[in-house]
């Protein structure tokens, strides 16, 4: 009994620290050299006792129930897991040598499954090499450095879901090779640079092999100096910024023979197009003030539209076009977050009679339970659409949302 007494003080205290100790001939022969040390920050996390490798573990869920009301239908009721991921990150041999991997099981995050189509629960599988503090070189599936609402997380959104633009002129996740060039310091000038060469087919493809690549280049500009915690990688002003902080950035993007219609995203087209992305940010906060604001768009090289060569009635488009998103938002000193957000969506004139131009409005209220990691939130969302033939349908919707998480 004496002996299970002290392997149970034992394991208790390897849980604290990752120590060595030499031990005598007279001592316990489990040495708490050869046990794990466990952290607990950001999720939970296994040190290996020769610091050859770390492995963290983290879990967030999203539960959601929404009630709708779209023009000329009747009200509905909708209740679902919208998210349900697992992440797993650290490295292998050297601190220097870390990996991220990503895995989602909501029905919504892996979408129908479809014959002859992989099934998309791998979000990231990506190795870096970070030799120090300014460069970070990638390999593998990951986001790409897009706009700033789709590298945020989604468990870091104000609202339930991020921007109507967003869902169809983001670049997304691909496959490939990422270099960044990291330059944050607190209080003075900082900038980032950040570049991707990628396949451009989007995340778990296969067997869809060409000669056309995704190039990628952003550039990250901070005024001010790096937002506290890490605060430009989630909305709202949660941290009640001491002084005023700025992230302004842009990027590009030419995806060379695209075979979807949303370039990373969307159904297959019936000819390959060459697309081309911008994608604007601006993000300020505060003391618990926070804006950001955003330009997206997506033009072709050559027409958007695409025929079936086998049944010329049959076709698909690239969406092309451009939007402006607008987010203002206020935490209280209770912790419970004010927020309003504008989109205005306009569709390129190839598709002008296929698809409407959008406005949507949505409205919000956040208690914040700890951070971003559990809250409650609710929105109202309208959403009004005009076609080209001067007919106009609006839309709106009730939800409540619980995300929880490590």
């Amino acid at each position: 009994m004496k002996k299970i007494t002290i392997l149970f003080l034992l394991i208790i205290a390897s849980s604290q620290a990752q120590v060595t100790i030499e031990q005598s001939k007279n001592d316990n022969d489990v040495k708490l050299s050869t046990l794990p040390y466990y952290s607990f920050g950001k999720g939970i996390g296994i040190t290996s006792p020769d610091s050859l490798f770390q492995f963290n573990i983290r879990f967030r869920m999203q539960n959601r129930a929404t009630y709708l009301k779209n023009d000329d239908e009747n009200g509905a009721y909708d209740g679902q897991i919208r998210r349900l991921r697992l992440r797993f990150d650290g490295y292998v041999g050297n601190p220097k040598f870390l990996y991220v991997i990503q895995l989602s099981f909501a029905p919504g995050d892996v979408g129908e499954v479809k014959e002859g189509e992989n099934i998309n629960i791998i979000r990231d599988a990506v190795m870096f090499y970070r030799p120090n503090k300014h460069w970070n070189i990638s390999f593998g599936q990951t986001k790409l450095p897009g706009n700033r609402q789709r590298v945020n997380s989604s468990g870091g959104l104000q609202l339930t879901d991020r921007t109507i633009n967003n869902a169809k002129f983001t670049i997304d996740r691909d496959f490939g090779f990422q270099v960044h060039n990291m330059n944050e310091w607190k209080d003075k000038f900082s900038y980032n640079l950040k570049g991707a060469v990628s396949t451009g087919e989007g995340r778990n493809v296969t067997g869809k092999s060409d000669d056309g690549v995704a190039l990628t280049g952003k550039i990250e500009l901070l005024p001010f100096g790096a937002f506290a915690k890490d605060g430009t990688y989630f909305e709202g002003d949660i941290i009640r910024e001491q002084k005023p902080k700025l992230l302004l950035s842009g990027a590009f993007q030419q995806n060379n023979h695209g075979r979807r219609t949303q370039g990373q995203l969307g159904n297959d087209l019936f000819e390959q197009r060459t697309m081309k992305s911008v994608l604007l940010d601006a993000m300020f906060k505060y003391n618990g003030f926070a804006a950001m604001a955003s330009y997206m768009s997506r033009s072709t090289t050559e027409n958007a539209i695409t025929i079936n060569p086998l049944d010329t009635t049959e076709s698909n488009y690239v969406f092309v076009g451009n939007g402006f998103d607008y987010q203002l938002s206020y935490n209280l000193r209770s912790n419970y977050e004010i927020i309003g957000r504008y989109s205005t969506q306009n569709v390129g004139e190839d598709i002008r009679s296929i698809a409407p131009n959008t406005r949507e409005f949505s409205f919000g209220v956040t208690k914040y339970i700890w951070e971003h990691s559990f809250k409650l939130q609710t929105e109202v969302n309208f959403d009004k659409l005009k076609y080209h033939n001067g007919t106009t349908k609006n839309n709106w919707y009730l939800r409540f949302q619980v995300e929880i998480g490590i």
